[in-house]
Parts: C-alpha cells; sequence; structure tokens
C-alpha cells in the first residue's frame, strides 16, 4: 500500500491511496474460488462450476466488492500510518487504474488548539439574593395559577380572558384554514401576535372588529414574517379572573400538611433559592463559555458545523410534521443556525482538549447526585434513578454534562472572577428569555 497526502487548506486533505494489482488479483481469487464452490448454473452440476465461466459472470461484481473491501481496510490504516485524524466524514473516490487499486480521501482534520488563554480568562459572576417582595411576587402567581374565571357583562381589560372567533387574511390569502372557533384569548398575556391583544381590549360579548397588525420580521411561520394581516373577530363571552384566597385548604394544595402561611413561606422560599443557585450556575456556565469562545481562536473544520447544523435543524423538523407545515416555515435563517453550530462545535473541541490535557476525571457521586436531583420531583425518585443506570445513553447524556460543569469549575478556580449583584426577577426573567 503506498499513500501520499496534499494539504488543499489549513484544515482539507487529499489523501490517496494505491493497492497493488497482486493484491486485488489475490482477493478476487480467493472470493471467487469461493463462488464457484457453491454458485448454481444451468448445465453444470454444484461446484462444478468452471472458474473461467464464473469469472466472467462474476468478476465485475467480485472486484466491485473487494474495492469496497480495501477502502474499509486501508483507510484507517493509512490514517494511522501519515498520523492524521480526519474531522467528519470523508468524500471516497475511486480512480480508474489499468493496474492495482487506487482512491482518494478528501477531508478535514481536527485543528491544533492553544489553550495558552485558559489561564487569563476573566468571568463575571452573577450573585442574587431573594426577599420578601420576592416571595409575595411568587405566591401571587402560585394564586394566579389556580384562578377561576367569572363571566362579566362589561368590555374586556387587561387580564381578562376573552373567548373568540376569527379568521386572518395577508394578501388576499385565508392562513387560518377558514375560521377559528372558540379560541381563548387573555388581555396582556402577550401570547398573541404582538397588536392583537391590545384590538380585544374594550370589545363586550357580541362585538364584531375588524383590524389589521404586522407580523414580526422574525417569525415561527417564514410565509407570514414581516407581513401586514387583517383579522376579523367576533367575541364570545368576556371573563375576569378570580384569584383563589390564600387560606389553608390552598396552602395545604401545595403538600404543606399543617396548612400555616408561615410554612408555605418558608417552603416557597426554599424551592426559590434552588432554582436560583441552579440559574446563577447556568449564568456563570454561559460566561465562562463566552470567554472561552472569545479568548481561544481557531478554525473550525466545516464538516463538523455542517453535522450539528443538521442535529439544530432535527427539532424544528419534527415539529413542522406534526404541525402539517414545511421545515422551511420554522427555520431559523440559516446563517443563525451556522453561527450556533459553529460555537457549540468550538466550544466542544475547547472543552475536549482542556479536559484531556489536564487529566480531568469524570466524578460518578456527583452523576449519582446529579441523577438524585433530577429525580426528586417524581412520586417515585427510586424509579427514575434506576432508569437512568438501566440505559447506557442516557446515563452518559448525564455524565457529559457533570464533565462538563467540573471542567467549568476547574476554570473557574482558574480565572479572574468579579461579582455582579442582580435582582432575583431579573435573574429569574432572562433565564426564562
Amino acid at each position: 500500500m503506498q499513500v501520499s497526502v496534499e494539504k488543499t487548506s489549513e484544515l482539507s486533505r487529499k489523501m490517496t491511496v494505491s493497492v497493488p494489482e497482486e493484491v486485488v488479483q489475490e482477493k478476487m481469487s480467493s472470493r471467487l474460488n469461493s463462488l464457484a464452490r457453491e454458485v448454481k448454473v444451468d448445465g453444470f452440476r454444484p461446484g462444478k462450476v468452471p472458474q473461467h465461466v464464473v469469472n466472467k459472470m462474476f468478476g465485475e461484481r467480485v472486484r466491485s466488492e473487494v474495492s469496497g473491501d480495501l477502502i474499509n481496510s486501508t483507510f484507517f490504516d493509512a490514517l494511522q500510518d501519515q498520523a492524521l485524524k480526519p474531522a467528519g466524514r470523508p468524500y471516497i473516490q475511486e480512480l480508474d487504474e489499468a493496474e492495482g487499486f487506487k482512491y482518494t480521501a478528501v477531508f478535514e482534520v481536527y485543528p491544533e488548539i492553544s489553550l495558552a488563554e485558559v489561564d487569563q480568562l476573566e468571568v463575571v459572576r452573577p450573585v442574587a439574593t431573594i426577599s420578601d417582595a420576592d416571595i409575595d411576587d411568587l405566591i401571587e402567581k402560585l394564586r394566579a395559577q389556580k384562578q377561576s374565571w367569572h363571566l362579566v357583562d362589561r368590555a374586556a381589560q387587561k387580564n381578562d380572558r376573552v373567548t373568540i372567533s376569527f379568521s386572518g387574511t395577508s394578501e388576499g390569502e385565508n392562513f387560518t384554514d377558514g375560521r377559528v372557533e372558540d379560541f381563548q384569548v387573555v388581555c396582556g398575556s402577550n401570547k398573541m401576535t404582538p397588536g392583537f391583544e391590545d384590538n380585544l381590549e374594550g370589545l363586550a360579548t357580541g362585538a364584531n372588529k375588524t383590524f389589521s397588525i404586522t407580523f414580526p420580521e422574525v417569525y415561527g411561520n417564514a410565509k407570514l414574517a414581516g407581513k401586514a394581516a387583517e383579522f376579523e373577530v367576533d367575541v364570545i363571552k368576556v371573563e375576569e379572573p378570580v384569584l383563589s384566597e390564600i387560606d389553608e385548604d390552598f396552602v395545604k394544595a401545595y403538600g404543606i400538611e399543617d396548612g400555616s402561611l408561615e410554612s408555605f413561606r418558608d417552603d416557597v422560599k426554599n424551592s426559590m433559592e434552588r432554582e436560583l443557585e441552579q440559574v446563577l450556575q447556568g449564568k456563570l456556565k454561559n460566561a465562562v463559555m463566552d470567554a472561552l469562545y472569545e479568548k481561544i481562536q481557531f478554525t473550525v473544520p466545516n464538516t463538523l458545523v455542517d453535522e450539528e447544523v443538521e442535529n439544530l435543524m432535527k427539532p424544528y423538523i419534527e415539529t413542522a410534521k406534526k404541525q402539517k407545515m414545511k421545515p422551511e416555515e420554522l427555520l431559523p435563517p440559516k446563517d443563525v443556525l451556522e453561527e450556533q453550530a459553529r460555537r457549540r462545535v468550538a466550544l466542544g473541541l475547547i472543552l475536549g482538549e482542556i479536559i484531556q490535557k489536564n487529566a480531568i476525571k469524570l466524578d460518578s457521586n456527583k452523576v449519582r447526585s446529579n441523577i438524585e436531583d433530577m429525580a426528586r420531583s417524581y412520586e417515585r425518585p427510586e424509579d427514575v434513578v434506576a432508569w437512568y443506570y438501566a440505559d447506557e445513553k442516557r446515563l452518559h447524556d448525564v455524565q457529559q454534562m457533570v464533565l462538563e460543569d467540573q471542567t467549568v469549575e476547574w476554570l473557574v478556580a482558574r480565572a479572574k472572577v468579579s461579582e455582579k449583584t442582580i435582582s432575583f426577577s431579573d435573574a429569574m426573567e432572562k433565564q426564562q428569555q
């Protein structure tokens, strides 16, 4: 076997592999001899077909099979011989040769990553505390979750629930599949297209209204993005929210056995503290990732970026199938996907290099602790823990997450860290966004 490598760009390589004809013939002869013992040909007894007949009938097919086997058997040997580590799938092309077998493999290699900047990272750690006002706000949200609706005979106002039937057209085409019936909208919830809920305020039961709004430039349905639309709405009923009283029954519904407000507030605060800790850790991790991506610059293999773009597209494609839409109606712009993919690939390569160079080992106790934390909110936590450990892929996903978190901890310990105080509401609102 002869191997030559051509560097066609910083990361691209063109490797040519040649195999002598005697090797090809030896492998073909072995396979054709086996066929001669097994093949059935009219006019000949089984196992008695002359070799030249077998060669004539199956020689071309066997050479093609041998060629495929030679690619599989020589490609990785050639890579090892040349000390090459391909990034992503290679493009392999067979070359016409009068004698022997020859092919080219075009691929990208992994880049050299310098970690010299790792010890110079500057990171801002967000800190926040929970005030009594924050607890009050969350309890009000819990009340809202259990609120009931009371029919009113007046015009709709903010926070009212309005039941409507409506149709929408854009550029003369109906995009609501006719008319939508018995659709509920809470005014001020910002769940509808901007401007839609505003046009419902001031309308009473039985009212009819036609109004126009313009869809945002970035919108889930690409066909409507940035376009003007006209809606025709009939109001079926208007209801106002009625909040639950914070009494013993309300408190006990949240698992507080003594039904006291004091115990309820303590429980709410403990939950908020756990959630806040996770959010702040997530923000710190994002800050570390931002610093890594900015400091450690290198050329990212396009092959890996393309593969990651495909991974990012999968959820959109699945959602489009379920909603019977075209994928392009949901997919973000290509440049947005490519930038997300490039960042994810780059950070994955950087973290992998840090883990390898600094021998960061997975802590199995932290894996167990993470799984137990995730299982705690279920009725039978022990079953959830067993579910994770029963499947290698599920367990591997958690292991990768924990190893990544350990690497972030390692980086934070070496970084220049400053603190920035933010409010609880800011921390949670930005997290939700």
